[in-house]
């Protein structure tokens, strides 16, 4: 049965909660979207271990640098990366603890069903400078 977005708030509002706002949902779709590619949640994953430019990125996921270069525009425009200039390089950054947060507790859950583990994210932004 289908449930209208009217019973999901009678529902919340049964539990003493409001229902997030149909902006704070699309926000949230997007960047879940963004996520969902599996070069872009690739990137994400490596950048929240390490600061990384484009040509480490691009070795590491086994994809060219000019793909992995508009993957990370995607992922700067939705601020899910920042990038800051060294020399002649960019180096870019996971600096949003909640991102790290969801991808590790992402992957973490995949890894458990699937008995396989993943190597440690760093559990805050902070913890990785």
């Amino acid at each position: 049965m289908r449930r209208t977005q009217e019973s999901a708030s009678e529902d919340a509002a049964v539990l003493g909660e409001r229902a997030p706002s149909p902006r704070l949902l699309q926000d949230a779709a997007a960047t879940f979207g963004m996520l969902a590619a599996t070069t872009r949640l690739h990137i994400v994953w490596l950048l929240a271990r390490a600061e990384q430019d484009v040509t480490a990125l691009a070795e590491a996921t086994g994809s060219n640098v000019a793909a992995v270069s508009q993957h990370l525009a995607k992922l700067k425009l939705a601020g899910l990366v920042s990038a800051r200039r060294e020399g002649r390089r960019q180096v870019y950054v996971v600096d949003d603890p909640h991102v790290v947060a969801i991808v590790r507790q992402m992957l973490d859950h995949h890894a458990e069903m699937a008995g396989e583990s993943v190597p440690a994210l760093r559990k805050s932004a902070a913890a990785g400078r």
